[in-house]
């Protein structure tokens, strides 16, 4: 059982990271002090250095933290069904750019960091198997089988996080089109009795 000091340090840490990271998000990856850190954490330097071991650690550990929880709300708002798959796929990109948007933009900035790529190749491994996982639950719902799912989610979430990044509507419309018409031979190969099928504009 975990004690209340235990529980409140671990809630003062991850108000850390949030902070930080949104702090990171509105101002850049490159232009933000351990003292503007602090200062946005409301909280001095020398506690910062009680939670993390450096400022590498910091911007590792809230980077990760962060987007996972990104993740989550957009793995919340997934389809569960194929009559609903429609509506997904033509809302998440621009809530995604609009809610999520700027920590997309920190993200890559830190991930293709030489000093933090490694920290991003585990990071991504670690979405393959949830996208993985979750491409399994879907399978028995839609028919489709996960194998031919998985490349779906992944084209998907490329398209989100491009329009994120660069708001490149063109290149978002030709891959939401590409993917709807995949889906809709998929459903009719793997489950021709599903019934709505039908993409609508």
């Amino acid at each position: 059982m975990r004690t209340h000091n235990e529980e409140a340090r671990k809630a003062k840490k991850i108000d850390i990271m949030k902070r930080s990271f949104a702090c990171y998000a509105e101002n850049g990856f490159s232009s933000v002090g351990i003292k503007a850190i602090a200062k946005a954490c409301d909280c001095s330097v020398a506690t910062l250095y009680l939670y993390f071991d450096n400022l590498d650690d910091l911007i590792v550990q809230s980077t990760e933290y962060c987007m996972s929880k990104v993740e989550d709300e957009f793995m919340a708002k997934a389809p569960t069904d194929v009559e609903d798959m429609w509506r997904f796929i033509d809302e998440i990109p621009y809530w995604t750019a609009k809610t999520h948007g700027k920590k997309y933009r920190l993200m890559y900035q830190v991930y293709t960091h030489p000093k933090y790529r490694e920290y991003g190749q585990k990071f991504f491994e670690g979405v393959d198997k949830r996208y993985t996982e979750y491409a399994k639950s879907l399978e028995p719902k839609i028919g489709i089988p996960h194998e031919k799912i998985i490349p779906l989610i992944f084209i998907l979430i490329r398209a989100c996080v491009h329009y994120a990044l660069f708001e490149d509507e063109f290149y978002l419309k030709s891959q939401i089109e590409s993917l709807k018409e995949t889906i809709e031979l998929f459903i009719a190969k793997y489950s021709p009795k599903s019934g709505s099928g039908t993409v609508t504009e």
